[in-house]
């Protein structure tokens, strides 16, 4: 009886270790598995900056619209980047709470890489945040290495608030309240405002804008820097071109100064380098402006008094220019294609293009774009010159969207509106023609009984790519185009 019951209560013992065991294995599975928890839940999601098109591998940060600890909403704004091209809004995917900013105002963020971390789930408390993201056990830590001041106060407000919480003088806190409106409205100025900050070496928050809602403006910054330079340069100095530029040292010595490419400059200097793969030649003729100087006269007449909210209220030649274009391109597909090398074989081939998608050449605050007017032949006079209005309003702020420069088959650069009646157009690397647009003069000429009459007359100057176009059909194309242009009426006709 005793045997029996030694042997249970051994059974019974090594069943308790047993479980100890297993207990105990689980128990560190378990911590294990606690302190990996946030890895494994993926609570803060990194936001990775998309590509905005058009092979664009980095982009400038303009402005940030969100702060650490601050909450977002799904497809709120969270910052404004400006790439080779054009400015775009980055909007957040998820709803949450900002955690972290990679990059400050000014500074190049990379496509692909992560430029923001938001914690999704926003209602956790301060505590929390700190224990799934950051090692420090300070509240002010999260955002120390990412942000080191707080995106609506200035750096300069923060050294001195901290200095005056020790002075016993109790009038000087209220001048702080204006440099907090300055600072915090100041990232709102444009990219062409910020790049003139860039260039003369400002700080664009220490200036005050007198733009809506306290923006800073071009003056702005020559108003400051005429006053920053007032000790030493002399009163007449604002008269010149470039109000921040020093008075150059009277000096024997030649001074050279570097400058670094704005965004534009440099897409442009990358687009103009491949362009020189490509050899032009130039086709140029006369054209008589005289019965479309007439028939626009007449068409302003009659929109100035029954102009629709949709329309433009004024017609310029360019929308008549435009469409003549589309139809040439009708006749003569080739101008339209575009040269494609097979990367196997390195045979050429040319590729057509069913739509007319005419680029702009315009000349911008930020440098020179060329926007798109998508699908020319499906649409109107009127309506190539309403959407002209919308890229030339969109491009005078920097509002111009990458969708809005991409896909071009063709381009119009209209040179005659800055000055000058000749032009040798440079080719794009994805286009096999250009068009370049001289200023309309009136000029003396001979009517059909040899009397002398007033003229309208502008040059046309075609620059096309001489491996695929040849001058036969270049001239076959321009000569459509300047038909077009001198019977205005006829493209009535080709409307659809």
């Amino acid at each position: 009886m005793f045997l029996r019951g030694s042997r249970a209560v051994r059974r019974q013992w090594r069943i308790c270790q047993g479980l100890n065991r297993t207990v105990e294995s689980q128990v560190r599975v378990s911590l294990a598995r606690g302190f990996q928890s946030t890895r494994n839940l993926q609570v803060v999601k990194p936001v990775l900056l998309a590509d905005i098109g058009e092979g664009i591998v980095e982009c400038e940060i303009i402005q940030w619209f969100v702060e650490p600890n601050a909450r977002v909403e799904e497809f709120s704004p969270l910052c404004e980047v400006q790439s080779d091209k054009a400015s775009v809004e980055i909007t957040s995917r998820f709803s949450g709470v900002v955690k972290k900013l990679y990059y400050e105002a000014g500074e190049m963020a990379k496509v692909g890489k992560p430029f923001v971390d938001i914690d999704i789930q926003g209602g956790a408390s301060q505590e929390d945040l700190n224990t799934l993201t950051a090692p420090e056990p300070a509240t002010e830590g999260t955002s120390e290495p990412l942000n080191r001041n707080s995106l609506s106060q200035p750096p300069q407000e923060q050294s001195s608030g901290d200095k005056k919480s020790t002075s016993p003088t109790q009038d000087e806190p209220t001048p702080q309240s204006s440099p907090v409106k300055k600072g915090k409205h100041a990232s709102l100025a444009t990219p062409a405002v910020r790049h003139l900050s860039k260039e003369l070496n400002i700080d664009i928050t220490e200036i005050d804008g007198t733009g809506k809602d306290g923006r800073v403006l071009k003056e702005d910054i020559y108003k400051f820097v005429e006053r920053r330079n007032s000790p030493t340069q002399p009163a007449q100095q604002p008269t010149s071109p470039f109000p921040g530029a020093a008075t150059p040292p009277d000096t024997d010595k030649q001074v050279e100064t570097t400058v670094q490419l704005t965004n534009t400059q440099h897409q442009m200097f990358k687009t103009m380098t491949r362009s020189l793969s490509i050899p032009h030649f130039l086709y140029a003729d006369e054209v008589d402006f005289s019965r479309l100087h007439e028939l626009r006269r007449r068409l302003n007449k009659t929109a100035a008094q029954s102009a629709t909210g949709g329309e433009a209220t004024k017609l310029t030649y360019l929308p008549f220019i435009i469409k003549a274009v589309s139809v040439a391109l009708y006749q003569y597909p080739i101008i339209n294609a575009r040269v494609d090398v097979d990367e196997q074989t390195s045979r050429p081939a040319l590729v057509h293009r069913s739509q007319h998608n005419i680029g702009v050449a315009m000349d911008t605050p930020s440098g020179l774009l060329v926007p798109v007017i998508r699908n020319v032949g499906a649409r109107s006079v009127a309506g190539v010159a309403a959407e002209l209005a919308r890229l030339q309003a969109a491009a005078a702020v920097g509002r111009l969207s990458p969708q809005d420069l991409s896909g071009g088959t063709v381009t119009v650069s209209n040179i005659g509106n800055v000055g000058g009646s000749y032009v040798s157009p440079v080719i794009v690397d994805s286009q096999v023609a250009i068009l370049g647009i001289g200023r309309v003069r009136a000029v003396p000429a001979f009517d059909e009984q040899d009397r002398v009459v007033k003229r309208h007359v502008c040059h046309f100057s075609w620059s096309a790519d001489h491996r695929v176009v040849d001058g036969a059909t270049m001239a076959r194309a321009g000569d459509v185009v300047r038909r077009l242009v001198e019977e205005p009426d006829s493209m009535i006709l080709h409307l659809r």
